[in-house]
């Protein structure tokens, strides 16, 4: 069977979709959701096949949520739009499929079949999320796991980010999430204008920066508002110099 989840702010629309997909033998809806929290809590539990994604959507939109799933576990991803300009860039994003509202049922069977085919090869599955990282424009907010749920922050809150193997802390005035991502990778969906990496395992909110203390061969020690205290490393110190105009 091959498992789907439906994600679309407006109900009639998940009901049309969930009509036409029950109608399919080997198609099964493990989950719906009406927002990318919902979304992005949904793909976590269930880990489907492939995902109807909404482009728009109150809080994050799925181009925003496409960029912060997993890699080497994204679902095929089929994006759903009423508005043509992001139909046309979804589809650039290498997804497997688009449907432009209003759509028809031999439509919708088509990108059935491409979503077919593109199961077959792992490549396709992560294909979108990789583009959709290198597309999108600085993020506003990222998912971070809280217990069993994910929740939203506002990028702005993050004071620092380290490497710990093959995850991310993420550091925050209140507490710490660590998520399974590159440095590079996040860094691309947060934007360059915000934050700077300091070290090969670490970047910081350069507006959290209080000062910049020489140690020795060229290196500094960095204080953060909150007090707390980071290595420049002396390869990534003229980045820095030339993002603050030191």
């Amino acid at each position: 069977m091959i498992t789907v989840v439906i994600v679309d702010d407006e109900a009639p629309a998940r009901a049309k979709l969930r009509r036409w997909l029950e109608e399919q033998s080997d198609i099964d809806i493990v989950a719906e959701a009406a927002d990318g929290p919902g979304a992005a809590r949904a793909i976590a539990t269930h880990a489907p096949d492939f995902v109807l994604l909404d482009i728009q959507m109150p809080g994050i939109s799925g181009l925003e949520l496409a960029a912060q799933l997993e890699s080497g576990a994204a679902p095929v991803i089929v994006f759903v739009t009423a508005f043509d300009e992001h139909a046309v860039r979804a589809f650039d994003l290498n997804a497997v499929d688009y449907l432009l509202k209003p759509y028809d049922q031999e439509r919708f069977l088509r990108m059935l079949e491409r979503v077919r085919a593109r199961l077959k090869n792992r490549e396709d599955r992560s294909r979108a999320v990789a583009t959709a990282r290198s597309r999108s424009t600085a993020s506003e907010r990222l998912l971070v796991p809280e217990g069993e749920s994910l929740h939203m922050i506002d990028s702005s809150s993050i004071l620092w980010i380290e490497a710990d193997d093959n995850y991310l802390r993420v550091h925050t005035a209140a507490r710490h999430y660590l998520l399974r991502r590159t440095l590079r990778d996040l860094l691309l969906q947060l934007g360059e204008q915000r934050f700077v990496q300091i070290h090969k395992s670490t970047a910081v909110n350069i507006a959290e920066i209080r000062s910049l203390d020489p140690l020795f061969k060229g290196d500094y020690e960095i204080q953060l508002r909150s007090g707390e205290r980071l290595r420049l490393s002396r390869r990534y110190r003229q980045a820095l110099f030339d993002r603050t105009g030191r």
